[in-house]
């Protein structure tokens, strides 16, 4: 089957059978550009894994105890070594889950939910689509989206 290749704003990415190899502008905002993604290829569900450079990072850590995330921003050039995440809805918005882990100059590490990222390099990934819709519901007693399967459409 031949590539189909697809330009946006702030990526590039080129359609391999039922994958994308993903790659995010330099300078771009990490979040901004999954999300023009997926919205503009009409990915309902599947799954992220790729690698980038960073020049800025905001990482989240859930306290169950007060239900609340713990924000913190880191401002300095990173290694993402590792992007997992996954894409699903949200009262029918694209809806992104992903964690992170990040190189620092002293070979140090952090990880974490990432909240936001700035590309400062490379930014290459890898989407998986899933062919199913797969709806969030907010949990009042755990203080977190779940997976909703009885409002998934199919």
């Amino acid at each position: 089957m031949k590539a189909q290749v697809i330009n946006g704003t702030l990526w590039k990415a080129k359609k391999v059978d039922n994958t994308y190899i993903l790659s995010i502008n330099d300078k771009a905002n990490l979040l901004d550009a999954f999300a023009d993604f997926v919205t503009v290829n009409k990915i309902p569900a599947g799954s992220i894994i790729g690698l980038a450079a960073i020049n800025e990072a905001t990482l989240r850590f859930f306290d169950p105890t007060t239900k609340k995330y713990i924000d913190k921003t880191f401002k300095e050039q990173m290694e993402m070594s590792n992007l997992t995440g996954n894409i699903s809805t949200k009262d029918g918005k694209p809806y992104l889950h992903i964690h992170v882990t990040l190189g620092r100059r002293d070979y140090s590490a952090l990880a974490g939910h990432l909240q936001d990222a700035k590309i400062r390099g490379a930014g290459e990934f890898i989407v998986t689509p899933i062919n199913s819709d797969v709806e969030r519901t907010f949990s009042d007693e755990v203080g977190l989206n779940f997976y909703d399967f009885e409002k998934s459409a199919n």
